[in-house]
Order: C-alpha cells, then sequence, then structure tokens
C-alpha cells in the first residue's frame, strides 16, 4: 500500500504556476479531495497533511527544499514514521509524455529528473512508485530549464488538470496496495484529444538553480 504521497515542486509564488510544480498541483487536488490542509513541518522540511484510510495512516508531503534537494524532505519523514520505499508515491513532472496523460511506474531510473535524482540518493534505491504527469518536450534540450519553469499553455494546462482530476480516481486503490487496478485505472483513462502544439511564447524565467 502507499503510506506516502508526495509532489514534486519548488515552493514559492514565482514558481507555483509553472510546469515544474506539477506534483504540488496534484497533492493540491488530493488535499481538496479528502478535505485535509497541508501545513509546515519543520522536522520534515515541508507542507504535510495526514489521514487514515480503511485505518491505515496516509501522509501527504509537498517538499519545500527546492526541487533539487527533494530527498531530504521525503527521506526525513519516510524514516521517521518507518515507511518503506515501495510504500512511497512521487508525483511529478514527465518531459516524455504529452500534457493530458499520466504513467504510473515502479522503479527505474531518474532519467535526469533532479527532484527524482535526489530522492534516489536520500532513499538509497529507486524502488519506490512515480506518478508522471506529462508536461510535454519543447524539443530540444538545451530548453529544457527553461520549459520547466515556464508557465505552460493554457490548453496545455487544462490538459495537465484534466489528467490530475483523472489520477485521483486511483487513490482510494493506491492506498490500498492495489496497484494492478490502479494501473488500469491511470492508463485506461482516456485524455481529451490534444490539440496542435505550439511554442511556448516564451517569458521571464525564474532562477534556473530551482530546476
Amino acid at each position: 500500500m502507499i503510506k506516502l504521497f508526495v509532489g514534486l515542486g519548488n515552493p514559492g509564488p514565482e514558481y507555483e504556476a509553472t510546469r515544474h510544480n506539477a506534483g504540488f498541483w496534484w497533492i493540491d487536488a488530493l488535499a481538496r479531495d479528502l478535505r485535509l490542509s497541508l501545513a509546515p513541518e519543520r522536522s520534515y522540511h515541508g507542507l504535510v497533511a495526514r489521514t487514515q484510510v480503511a485505518g491505515n495512516p496516509v501522509w501527504l508531503l509537498e517538499p519545500q527544499t527546492f526541487m533539487n534537494v527533494s530527498g531530504k524532505s521525503v527521506a526525513a519523514l519516510a524514516r521517521f514514521f518507518k515507511i518503506e520505499p515501495r510504500e512511497v508515491l512521487v508525483v511529478h513532472d514527465e518531459l516524455d509524455i504529452v500534457p493530458g496523460q499520466a504513467k504510473l511506474k515502479f522503479g527505474g531510473s531518474h532519467a535526469g529528473h533532479n527532484g527524482l535524482r535526489d530522492i534516489h540518493a536520500q532513499l538509497g534505491t529507486p524502488d519506490y512508485w512515480r506518478l508522471r504527469i506529462g508536461i510535454g518536450h519543447p524539443g530540444a534540450k538545451s530548453e529544457v530549464v527553461g520549459w520547466v519553469l515556464k508557465k505552460p499553455l493554457k490548453e496545455h494546462r487544462e490538459a495537465i488538470d484534466d489528467a490530475i482530476v483523472r489520477t485521483l480516481h486511483a487513490f482510494p486503490a493506491l492506498a490500498a496496495g492495489e496497484m494492478e487496478k490502479a494501473t488500469l485505472l491511470i492508463h485506461t483513462s482516456k485524455p481529451p484529444r490534444p490539440k496542435p502544439p505550439r511554442r511556448d511564447p516564451g517569458g521571464e524565467e525564474p532562477p534556473a538553480a530551482a530546476a
């Protein structure tokens, strides 16, 4: 079963609406559904909420350490409450999936995602669950940092929000440890027909160190 649901992002209003914060958006939506309020917990370096699902404790976490040091927060909470890596689900933005789609997976590489990289290092293993929320790819590796640290186009944000709503239906199965059922719910839900991609209009970029 999943005992710790983690959403990745960068803290602060300048990052709130950027693509890299898709994990925060998912946790925020889950907290609303569960009528929970995330509160700062200095011991775990993040915003935390706790609830009970079928008599079992479940935590929601948004690390406030900035993306590159996400593992510091995840590991602190997981170790204190003796949560095994396989009982952790990390929700994060995914360049290789188009907006409107999401994929659930267990283990594997961090694929260059700095938040996952630090979680790998702090947990000492890649064997935890990930929910990958598609944000699309800018088309060139050199543009990735600017892409993740900018706001998505309106139609892309709407598609991402649709994916978040659909994947939240898998929460009961995830919390119960019914991972095959959760995978089917997430992977077989039909996203809206994607609109033709347009180039990001640009805009001022937040500091690249937060990527």
